[in-house]
């Protein structure tokens, strides 16, 4: 497993799920991948809420702008996103079906406003058609909705640092 090639996908509006993508490089190595749409999404909250739900409803995938190269090269891919709409953000649909996962270990991540992950970890289960999807990881980020747009600072990243560590030690991750 130490030789394995590593790659840390995410998508974060807020910074949440990038501070927990970061804490996963920390412990296990691998390249970090931002997943960016084509064309950019409302600064706004509201806004971005009632684009989202209207790509969700209508199966729209928004175009990626940042293709991964030589994603073929990886062993391991852990995908990282939050909770929007009780579900993955479009974005990360596109990213899923962009992709070609056979014979990939793929460890999903998740940060949330306070309702969960949502059927996030199943949308990635099913998207990575071929993996072997392995237990997630969930916490707790910001509530941008109450005003709270990062959960996840120095205050707490100790906290979830640990959570880190005792979740990639149960589903066998740790290389480092």
């Amino acid at each position: 497993m130490n030789n394995s090639k590593i790659a840390i996908v995410y998508y974060s509006r807020t910074g949440n799920t990038k501070a927990v993508a970061k804490l996963i490089q920390e412990k296990v190595g691998g390249e970090l991948f931002q997943i960016e749409t084509k064309v950019a999404r409302p600064k706004n909250y509201r806004q971005e809420v009632e684009q989202n739900v209207q790509e969700q409803e209508r199966a729209i995938l928004p175009e990626i702008k940042t293709p991964i190269p030589d994603i073929q090269n990886y062993d391991r891919i852990f995908i990282g996103a939050p909770t929007w709409n009780m579900a993955l953000p479009q974005a990360v649909v596109s990213f899923l079906n962009d992709y070609d996962f056979k014979g990939k270990i793929v460890i999903p991540f998740n940060t949330h406003g306070g309702y969960g992950s949502g059927s996030t970890f199943s949308q990635i289960r099913t998207g990575a058609k071929g993996a072997k999807v392995l237990a997630g990881y969930t916490v707790k980020g910001g509530e941008e909705i109450n005003g709270l747009i990062m959960g996840i600072t120095d205050e707490n990243s100790n906290q979830v640092s640990k959570e880190i560590d005792t979740w990639l030690e149960k589903i066998n991750q740790l290389t480092q």
